[in-house]
């Protein structure tokens, strides 16, 4: 439980970072305790989408995967990050990307951000 939260926190900080960073990845709300809440919504979306749909389009890109030498990862970081962005549009949640090279330029953000995140925060081993 306590991985969990620690990798929800770190999600969130990440998507906070690209948020802050990209103009076109937007996260709107009346006060800073509702986008907190959002925040932490959209981290628990971007978790569940990389822990659900992220494997799968990975297994079934892996010829396109080793021909790039894994920088097709982007691409499917960005993919995750539209998908994430869709899902959080039809909760009602504030959170947009727009475009697909903000998504790759945000994944990227995002995939360096959670990484130092993780290694700075405790995990639950």
């Amino acid at each position: 439980m306590k991985n969990f939260v620690v990798k929800t926190i770190a999600n969130a900080g990440a998507l906070a970072v690209a948020v802050w960073l990209l103009d076109k990845i937007t996260l709107t709300g009346d006060s800073t305790g509702k986008k907190v809440g959002t925040l932490i919504l959209v981290a628990l979306i971007f978790g569940l989408v990389n822990f659900v749909v992220k494997p799968i389009v990975k297994l079934l890109s892996l010829p396109l995967l080793i021909l790039t030498l894994g920088l097709f990862t982007l691409i499917v970081n960005a993919l995750m990050l539209l998908l994430t962005s869709w899902l959080a549009d039809k909760f009602d949640l504030s959170f947009h990307v727009e475009g697909f090279w903000t998504a790759v330029l945000g994944g990227l953000i995002i995939s360096i951000v959670s990484w130092a995140l993780h290694v700075l925060l405790p995990d639950g081993d």
